[in-house]
């Protein structure tokens, strides 16, 4: 009966029979759990350090999707001017914090770090950053001008609905090189700080008189008829905004003649490199306010554009002509050129980069994410400092990557809305146009607009429909202008690699 009964319980509880483990199958039992809990912690752990050291990055990506999705939900409502302004305040107010740091980084910056070299190595670091940023821009826009030919993007009879009042201005890239050397060599450099030169054709009405009689007389040649005529005469002006290219060349020039001063310039040397210290610690600061800051542009901008719907279905082959070529940059060339000289992991470089990036694209200005831009650099990816305070500065002015392919695309575009049949001799003169003024461009948004009545005078197309781009350039000049940060970025680190010698020369100098 009892062996009965023992049978049912087991028949019935069959879950509950336990048998009772030697004491080597517990140890081994606690052992498998210890290793459980062991691997659980190490990836909860790992997880925690990720979000704690990519924090910035994670709550940045989290205020453009907000932004965007804001900006969707908000635009059907048809929101008043005022609420709109009210939406884009705080982005207003991040961007004057990060433009009101850009001034006092780039001199402290520049200054501390070329004193910490010699006029040799300074002379050898311009060189390859000036010639890595010619071969650039020039592959930009033959990039540019490959798809943009092949796309075929201009359609005559698109220009329909979309035509905006003419725009005229008289523009020439030989005036853009002139003003360039101008700002340079700035007469003032108080005046820089504020103000920069530039050209303009102002139009003034000239008396013409017509003469009657063939008498070199003054009495027999009577006036016939006075007719007056208006003549663009050109003249240099100045405009508001930072020459921020004559004050990187006076703080360059300052900055060689201090290392070469020896002890003596020891007080002002440490005076710079401390207020370059303060003003990156600023910087960490004000980085805090980027999710809220792109999260408040981003939006602001989508409800503030037009009909998106009818601008992306006339000019939508345009804009994907753009955005093609510049993720076929970075992508692709750039990875490449990154990992055939530098010889490492180009995505892990491109991946720390991420931040500076997010906010190149919100602010639409390599000016103002560049005091993010030299975070990413000395935090994120290492680079040496008199290496990325030289050429950051320096290539955000000057070294425009994707306004060289935008303006490659935008004159042929404008060629084929005009029905133009260009010849082969035409396609390259525009191509080295493009290049030539994406060295002219200033870092502000929009400038590239400027650029391309200068290189359409090249091959004498009409410029007036250069108008039909400013319904798209809100969302262009973002795209194109991550691809400048990302160029100037990738420079410092290819430049940094050819002068390894030099700096570790540059270091045992000192520490002698």
């Amino acid at each position: 009966m009892e062996g009965n009964a023992n049978s049912k319980a087991n028949i019935r509880f069959p879950d509950y029979v336990f048998t009772k483990m030697s004491t080597e199958e517990e140890d081994n039992l606690a052992k498998n759990c210890n290793k459980r809990n062991v691997v659980t912690a190490r990836k909860t752990e790992n997880i925690r350090r990720y979000i704690r050291d990519n924090l910035l990055l994670v709550v940045t990506v989290a205020g453009v999707l907000l932004g965007v999705t804001l900006g969707c939900i908000l635009r059907p409502l048809n929101l008043s001017s005022d609420a709109v302004m009210l939406v884009s305040y705080p982005g207003e107010l991040f961007m004057r914090l990060l433009k009101l740091l850009i001034l006092p980084l780039i001199i402290a910056s520049l200054t501390a770090g070329n004193a910490r070299l010699n006029a040799s190595i300074n002379g050898k670091i311009a060189l390859r950053t000036l010639v890595y940023f010619v071969l650039t821009s020039f592959t930009n826009a033959v990039l540019g001008t490959i798809l943009v030919l092949s796309i075929h993007p201009g359609d005559p009879h698109k220009k329909v609905g979309l035509r905006e009042e003419a725009v005229g201005r008289e523009a020439h890239i030989l005036d853009g090189i002139l003003d360039l050397g101008r700002n340079i060599f700035t007469d003032n450099i108080f005046q820089a700080a504020f103000q920069q030169a530039h050209t303009v054709y102002i139009p003034k009405d000239v008396v013409v008189q017509n003469f009657t009689g063939n008498n070199t007389s003054a009495v027999l040649n009577v006036p016939e008829a006075v007719t007056t005529e208006v003549e663009l005469v050109r003249t240099i002006q100045y405009r508001y905004g930072t020459n921020t290219l004559g004050i990187i060349f006076f703080c360059l020039i300052f900055g060689t003649v201090l290392g070469t001063m020896g002890p003596k310039a020891y007080v002002v040397v440490q005076f710079f490199t401390i207020v370059d210290d303060v003003v990156m610690r600023m910087v960490s600061g004000v980085m805090w306010l980027t999710p809220i800051g792109v999260s408040s542009v981003i939006c602001g901008k989508i409800l503030s554009v037009g009909d998106l719907g009818l601008v992306m279905q006339q000019l939508g082959w345009f804009v994907f002509t753009v955005a093609l070529g510049v993720f076929i940059y970075q992508l692709v060339i750039m990875q490449l050129i990154y990992f055939i000289i530098v010889h490492r992991n180009p995505f892990k470089y491109y991946w720390g980069l991420v931040p500076a990036t997010l906010t190149a694209f919100a602010t639409a200005s390599t000016a103002a994410a560049l005091p993010v831009t030299f975070r990413c650099m000395d935090e994120k990816v290492h680079i040496d400092p008199r290496i990325s305070r030289f050429i950051l500065p320096v290539g955000c002015n000057i070294n425009m990557d994707g306004t060289a392919m935008f303006v490659a695309i935008a004159s042929f575009f404008i060629a084929q809305m005009n029905e133009l049949q260009l010849s082969v001799g035409e396609i390259i003169t525009l191509c080295l146009a493009s290049t030539a003024a994406s060295f002219s461009s200033a870092s502000v948004p929009s400038a590239a607009l400027v650029l391309i009545f200068m290189v359409l005078s090249t091959i004498d197309a009409p410029s007036q429909d250069v108008s039909l781009l400013f319904a798209v350039d809100w969302f262009v000049d973002r795209i194109r202008t991550t691809n400048n940060m990302l160029g100037d970025c990738y420079a410092a680190a290819i430049v940094e690699h050819l002068s390894k010698e030099q700096l570790v020369a540059a270091d045992a100098a000192i520490h002698q």
